[in-house]
């Protein structure tokens, strides 16, 4: 899996969804994770969430910290269980940072008791499946009652590296797994 911290600011609109994204702006080919700051302000053709789409709920940050996942298979199950695995990555280092279980995962997102951090998704395209977690930088004019990453003293340019890296390591991990086991006859 390859990986790419991007420095340059970017404003998630859902574009980024779109397979081979990453290939064509940054020649990241195969499965990958790559993470980038800028705001967020989704388009209502990106929204994937039936429920989110229907109500047209706004979805937007002024800045965030976003990670987007490609995986080159098809399965929307697995995918939704890797974005499992991804937000709970987020949570453990978040935790691990402030010394203690302040942030809590309801469902795909992170919670401080009942102010929102992150936004997440994860979707499947004609050839691979793309998952997006975004958690606020800052949470002003949010939409929702809200907190981010400044209001807890944690620097977004190292929550970004070591959440990157330990989601590489897992899905590695993972697929040694598959290689290391046995069958059972």
């Amino acid at each position: 899996m390859r990986s790419l911290y991007i420095k340059e600011k970017i404003k998630f609109t859902g574009e980024q969804l779109v397979p081979f994204w990453t290939f064509e702006r940054f020649d990241l080919l195969g499965d990958s994770i790559v993470v980038f700051i800028g705001p967020c302000e989704l388009q209502e053709r990106y929204v994937i969430g039936i429920d989110h789409w229907k109500k047209k709920t706004e979805i937007k940050s002024e800045s965030m910290l976003h990670f987007l996942v490609e995986h080159f298979d098809l399965d929307l199950e697995k995918a939704i269980l890797r974005q499992k695995i991804l937000v709970n990555i987020l949570k453990d280092k978040l935790n691990h940072r402030l010394g203690g279980d302040v942030f809590q995962r309801w469902g795909d997102d992170i919670y401080d008791e009942d102010y929102k951090l992150t936004i997440s998704t994860a979707a499947r395209t004609d050839v691979s499946t793309k998952i997006h977690l975004g958690i606020n930088i800052t949470a002003k004019n949010a939409p929702v009652k809200a907190k981010g990453l400044s209001d807890y003293g944690i620097d977004p340019d190292d929550i970004a590296q070591v959440v990157m890296n330990q989601y590489r390591l897992d899905m590695r991990r993972i697929q040694e797994r598959l290689v290391k086991t046995r069958k059972i006859t």
